[in-house]
């Protein structure tokens, strides 16, 4: 949710005057070129189709020269058709506007080959045209002149679209990042490498879309101090970017000052300057799945190995995804280091949960043998005396079982020779193990556990009780046995999954033969045509899910995860560099002290590098004021980022009238006709669904969403909906308010119920002086 300009006392606007104005313009634009694409990529096709007709055409010559030529022909021609439809979906995600270049060089893929602009590219009144402008995508397509429609990401040409930045801009005026989904373009988001210069493209103003919009409004400010302005964000975020990654890069900062841009950012520096070293995979987590949408479509694809992974919090364990939300009090358990008590005893105790067999009977050497209960209890507590996982120790819990029974035969005293006695115990081994009463006895005895099923087993309050004993309270115990009986898994709930699965352990899995090549059983012709190989989507989700452990590890809005969150990206990180992003004032978790300890756990012993951005160019200063008061009461003595303008709009007030829901539309349908943009409508996390019923069929320019969903996003103007609910429903609720003040790029309407204690003017009691 990318801020817009807009008119402000300071500056002047550059672009985004009207609802549909400028940014479906630059849509519209964007398809007409992607649409050009494919219809050269279907002649593409063609041409190999006939190409290959051609080349069977050909083998009916004869002659041996004949088929050399054919079987040439058809391998080229159908290596090429392989992979133009295995790139045929979604590969175009980028574009740069260029400054003339020093040489007029052109390079094989036809784009020219300068890095730096001309002399004279920028005239003296800091006027500029563009000179060149390329599409960059998966693979390289030239139209019928030879002309690039798209750079392939792995060419020189593309090498500025990751590695320019403000401070060192090269040719780059606009870089500009294109969602689309198949072969229609859903958006544009822009950065501008030099917000000071006016350039115009086809004798037209430049247009620009999202936050680079706003930064080409404070960057041709006539103000000398709006311009010094920028120039210090830009050299704080970059100072970021091109960090050394050798270790843990810390980045802090309030709301607006650009910290998940700079992270994602980093993460396409990172991987372009050192592709190699960074194949292992970059993860980046957000703490929302809303956040992972906008970032999905503020960092392109980097390519078909799959580099760069970004999941929710909530969806970092295959096979799980958070659906639910917890109350505070059941979150506030979960996510304590205090789980991994409950959960090691779970896993442990998970064995007897479904009614274990308490007597085990075989027959060996002509005799019945029998385990009596008291037995079993010993050598299951001697199987469970170390620290290995759960699943892992069913080997060693078959072979205390065999060694008690043979125990029991009588038959270890039989014979003095060790070959005779060894022969005749593996026989007994070999006997016992394979019969169907012994088999069916340690499936049920030692249990695969899985991670699903422990945490079924602890949704039963009596279970739970016995194995929290002194860690949790009787009310958390039974809070959390209630919220474990729901359909479905919170966010706190996948981190629990994950401590399982590595309590647990998975099982060593027989080998599986491999599959024949089908190339192993073609002959002649067909040898030379290349089997279909799997996409590049189909290639990065399965590296995805295969991957367990990334390179470098980029965590955003760090100050959100618990204790249990760390560890569970910690896992993912053992031996990457790591950037963690975030600020403390933001933190809606309830004991930042305890998350601070998990946290320095998961990222061991490396040193830290430590960056604060200082600067808020997302907020107005009259929005920018209002919210410092409450960070002044959740973090005395916390300094606020400085709002770099104004707009001489005072956020707006107001109490419920009739009914809430009527109110909150009001004020929602008020804010429709005063900006061009989206608008978030910000309620305690209780009365999200609620809320949603509330501005039904006001259209998608309107968002309901919780207090602890609106973190990471922006939105032209915000209502929030009754400070005082949002403020009470965690210990963390001043520090959640102060999120949802911080979100609007114009406009702020807070809504006071009588909850709020509103004083005359609407103002509620937490907003006031």
């Amino acid at each position: 949710m990318a801020a817009q300009a807009q008119q402000t006392s300071a500056v002047d606007p550059v672009q985004d005057t009207g609802h549909d104005s400028v940014r479906d313009r630059e849509i519209g634009v964007e398809q007409v070129h992607l649409d050009r694409v494919y219809r050269r990529l279907e002649e593409k096709i063609h041409e190999a189709e006939f190409l290959m007709e051609d080349a069977a055409r050909r083998g009916q010559v004869g002659t041996p020269g004949a088929l050399a030529e054919r079987d040439a022909q058809v391998f080229r021609a159908g290596v090429h058709l392989n992979r133009l439809n295995n790139e045929f979906e979604d590969f175009l995600f980028g574009r740069i506007d260029l400054l003339p270049g020093k040489d007029g060089k052109k390079g094989p893929d036809g784009a020219y080959t300068a890095v730096e602009p001309a002399e004279g590219a920028v005239r003296p009144d800091n006027t500029a045209d563009i000179a060149e402008t390329l599409h960059i995508g998966r693979i390289g397509v030239l139209d019928e002149d030879y002309s690039p429609l798209v750079i392939d990401w792995r060419a020189p040409a593309a090498a500025p679209f990751y590695r320019s930045t403000p401070v060192d801009p090269g040719r780059v005026v606009r870089r500009r990042v294109i969602r689309s989904k198949g072969r229609r373009v859903l958006g544009v988001e822009d950065d501008l490498m030099r917000p000071e210069l006016k350039a115009f493209l086809d004798g037209h103003e430049l247009p620009v879309i999202g936050d680079g919009a706003l930064m080409a409004a404070l960057g041709q400010a006539r103000s000398h101090t709006m311009r010094d302005i920028v120039a210090s964000i830009q050299a704080e975020q970059d100072l970021v970017i091109r960090a050394p990654a050798a270790s843990v890069t810390y980045v802090e900062g309030g709301p607006g000052t650009g910290k998940t841009a700079v992270a994602l950012h980093r993460a396409a520096y990172l991987l372009y300057q050192d592709r190699r070293r960074y194949a292992g995979g970059i993860l980046i987590v957000s703490p929302t799945p809303l956040l992972v949408a906008y970032t999905e479509g503020v960092l392109p694809s980097l390519g078909e190995e799959g580099q760069v992974a970004i999941r929710a919090i909530g969806s970092l364990v295959d096979g799980a995804e958070a659906t639910l939300y917890d109350s505070p009090a059941v979150a506030r358990a979960k996510g304590s280091s205090r789980m991994l008590k409950v959960l090691r005893k779970a896993a442990r105790g998970a064995l007897e949960a479904n009614g274990s067999p308490d007597r085990l009977r075989v027959v060996a050497f002509g005799r019945r043998l029998e385990l009596e209960a008291g037995e079993l209890g010993r050598i299951r507590q001697t199987v469970l005396g170390g620290t290995a996982p759960v699943n892992l120790l069913r080997p060693r819990a078959r072979r205390l079982l065999l060694d008690a029974l043979w125990q029991k035969s009588g038959a270890a005293g039989r014979h003095t020779d060790p070959e005779l006695a060894a022969e005749l115990r593996s026989s007994f081994d070999e006997d016992v193990a394979g019969e169907d009463s012994f088999i069916a006895f340690l499936d049920a005895w030692w249990p695969e556990l899985t991670p699903a099923g422990v945490l079924a087993a602890m949704a039963d309050e009596k279970r739970l009780g016995r194995w929290s004993r002194r860690v949790l309270n009787p009310g958390e115990v039974r809070r959390v046995a209630r919220s474990l009986k729901r359909d479905g898994h919170s966010v706190h709930d996948i981190a629990l999954l994950d401590e399982l699965n590595a309590v647990l352990g998975a099982p060593a899995r027989p080998r599986r033969r491999r599959e024949l090549d089908p190339l192993d059983q073609l002959t002649g012709l067909e040898e030379l045509m290349p089997v279909r190989e799997e996409s590049q989507r189909e290639r990065a989700e399965r590296l995805a899910q295969e991957r367990v452990e990334y390179a470098h590890v980029i965590v955003d809005e760090a100050q959100d995860l618990t204790p249990m969150q760390w560890r569970m990206v910690g896992r993912r990180g053992r031996h990457a560099t790591w950037t963690v992003v975030g600020d403390p004032a933001q933190s809606s978790w309830s004991d930042p002290d305890e998350a601070a300890e998990a946290r320095d756990e998961a990222l061991g012993t490396r040193p830290r590098r430590r960056f604060q951005l200082t600067v808020n160019y997302r907020n107005p200063a009259e929005i920018a004021d209002l919210a410092a008061k409450v960070l002044a009461l959740a973090m005395p003595g916390s300094e606020a980022p400085s709002a770099v303008r104004s707009t001489g709009v005072q956020p707006r007030f107001t109490v419920v009238r009739e009914s809430l829901g009527e109110t909150v539309r009001e004020e929602a349908a008020r804010l429709l006709d005063r900006v061009d943009g989206t608008i978030g409508v910000v309620v305690a996390m209780n009365r999200r669904e609620e809320a949603r019923r509330w501005l039904a069929g006001l259209g998608d320019r309107v968002v309901a969403l919780g207090s602890l969903e609106a973190k990471g996003l922006e939105y032209d103007a915000t209502v929030v909906v009754s400070p005082a609910e949002i403020a009470d429903e965690s210990p963390a609720g001043l520090r959640v308010l102060y999120v949802a003040l911080t979100r609007a790029t114009q406009q702020l309407t807070v809504v006071s119920g009588e909850r709020d204690e509103p004083d005359a003017a609407g103002v509620p009691d937490l907003l006031r002086d």
